[in-house]
């Protein structure tokens, strides 16, 4: 293995520090926390054993891995959006899929009424 130095830029890591001020935060007691948790009506609630005691654990399905064509002006802006430009292309997909897939089945058992399709022209190839 080489001897070659790592090291870390510290004027870039001075750019990704947030606004929190951390000694104030490891100054709460727990029961400061709770409180604080309680009130706020977006924080997830905390989990006590019980809740783990009666937890499922569920695997997410493995992906298939998949080669497709896409216009290239699709796939720039994906990329422009930052990382992660494949996970939010699947979002894409899934979201599509879960509203077809939906209306699909309402049409195939009749129980709900789906709205009617618009009909989409193809452009000439110029």
């Amino acid at each position: 293995m080489s001897a070659r130095r790592i090291f870390a830029d510290t004027r870039s890591l001075a750019r990704h520090r947030g606004k929190t001020d951390w000694a104030r935060v490891n100054a709460l007691t727990d029961r400061e926390i709770e409180e604080a948790v309680a009130s706020d009506p977006d924080a997830a609630p905390i989990l006590h054993a019980e809740w783990f005691r009666n937890a499922t654990l569920v695997m997410p399905e493995r992906k298939v891995p998949v080669s497709m064509r896409i216009d290239r002006e699709i796939l720039e802006w994906f990329k422009r959006q930052g990382r992660g430009y494949q996970s939010r292309m699947h979002a894409v997909l899934a979201a599509y899929y879960r509203a077809h897939s939906t209306r699909e089945h309402a049409r195939k058992t009749g129980s709900v009424r789906s709205a009617p399709r618009r009909r989409i022209r193809k452009r000439s190839a110029k």
